[in-house]
């Protein structure tokens, strides 16, 4: 009773394609064929390789050997491009077994329908149903493979980097080879005091960092908005492009010129400063003033951008509402406190988390504006301003230290995705999302 579809699955195991032609869908299955026999030729060239570049990361190193009495430098394995390799072959090699899965139950399904009596569909009329019946999901085969190997591959290949020793001086090709290590990246960095003492010290200080940089521009362009937004407030249209000047110059621009402006010795605040009597302050220079700087300039940059979100979601709040707390008597600030903030924050509070999120990974703030300066004596190459992913920038473009950098980016990543995770689930945007239609 089930002879065609079981005899098709068989011949679509043993050989992609087989089923097809004995389901009568010769171009399917001849296509079938051409697939798995290309996937045969690329596979008997290179898995043999990479599995083993995958396990061993390479065996010989760059070395000198002396040719007709001649030293003469022979290239050796360089443990990276293998891992890359390797990593490709492994994931075509993913993309053959899915496909072979399709090809078998392909054939079953063909030759359970034979089994019922009725006719395998023929090229054309399989042409037509993936047209006119599976057009997204066969047309978002090629942006997947895009995604497969230009977003989820680097992701992987930057998490193995954590679980080996490829850093300078030792381990750096090609002169020398890489090898896996386990976790032993993770607990230098956690426990061995030369490493620990700085990830505290730049975790504690990116924490800080984010909290007060995210509500200090969320409440401060919050404040701004409900100023601009008074009735009686004249010029209203100035105010507004006055205050959204800062976000709309390229914020390269702004960060060097801001770093000019602060600058201890010859900036113009403190000339400023001077010119009233006061004593300047050494705004880059001093780490605790150097983290109020960073604060302060940060807040000119960002306190627009939550002033624009804040203003369009003033206009959607209903008058209707601020009537009938004026009938019961409300005050200004209770209006404030049970109408609009609540009103304001559940439309926002996603964005604040995004924000809360971008600010851990503010890169451009800090390095624009200190570089991560001033230098702290006590830290393994971070200064006193220096965030998580600035520290990490140091650690692979200045001293090539790549695993504890790629074990760094790791625990920024699980940092980010577990506070915005948690805190997304115990808004009221997520918990009633279906209260503003």
């Amino acid at each position: 009773m089930q002879r065609h579809r079981t005899r098709a699955a068989v011949l679509s195991t043993i050989f992609m394609g087989l089923g097809q032609i004995y389901n009568r869908q010769f171009v399917k299955g001849i296509m079938f064929l051409v697939v798995e026999a290309a996937a045969v030729y690329y596979f008997i060239q290179n898995l043999a390789t990479a599995l083993w570049g995958i396990v061993t990361l390479g065996e010989n190193p760059s070395r000198l050997v002396k040719v007709k009495g001649i030293a003469k430098m022979v290239a050796g394995d360089h443990s990276i491009y293998i891992l890359i390799q390797s990593l490709i072959t492994i994931l075509m090699l993913i993309i053959i077994i899915l496909a072979w899965y399709l090809n078998i139950k392909d054939a079953y399904k063909t030759g359970e329908k034979r089994d019922n009596g009725l006719q395998a569909n023929t090229f054309k009329q399989s042409v037509r149903y993936i047209l006119d019946y599976k057009f997204a999901q066969t047309f978002l085969v090629l942006p997947g493979i895009g995604v497969l190997f230009f977003t989820i591959m680097p992701i992987i290949f930057m998490i193995l980097l954590a679980f080996t020793n490829y850093s300078a001086p030792d381990h750096l090709p090609p002169a020398k080879l890489v090898d896996w290590v386990g976790f032993q990246t993770f607990r230098n960095l956690l426990v061995l005091k030369t490493w620990s003492h700085t990830f505290y010290g730049v975790l504690t200080w990116t924490i800080i960092w984010a909290v007060l940089s995210t509500i200090t521009t969320y409440f401060g362009g919050l404040l701004v908005a409900l100023l601009v937004s008074q009735k009686g407030i004249r010029f209203k249209g100035m105010w507004r492009v006055i205050l959204i000047v800062p976000y709309a110059v390229p914020q390269l621009i702004s960060l060097l010129l801001m770093r000019n402006l602060f600058n201890g010795q010859f900036g113009p605040i403190n000339q400023y400063l001077g010119y009233f009597g006061m004593g300047g302050l050494p705004w880059l220079t001093d780490p605790f003033w150097a983290k109020v700087t960073v604060i302060i300039v940060n807040m000119w940059v960002g306190i627009p951008v939550s002033m624009l979100l804040i203003m369009g979601v003033l206009t959607t709040i209903p008058r209707d509402m601020y009537e009938a707390a004026e009938v019961d008597g409300a005050s200004g600030y209770q209006k404030f406190r049970i109408v609009t903030l609540p009103m304001v924050l559940f439309s926002t509070a996603p964005t604040l988390i995004t924000q809360f999120a971008g600010n851990i990974n503010n890169f451009n703030a800090i390095f624009l504006l200190t570089g991560g300066s001033p230098v702290n004596g006590d830290y393994q190459y971070a200064g006193s301003t220096d965030l998580l992913v600035t520290w990490l920038y140091k650690l692979t473009l200045d001293q090539n230290k790549n695993n504890m950098a790629s074990a760094i980016g790791i625990i920024i990543f699980i940092i980010v995705a577990s506070f915005s995770l948690y805190n997304y689930r115990r808004t009221k945007s997520f918990k009633e999302e279906d209260m503003i239609q």
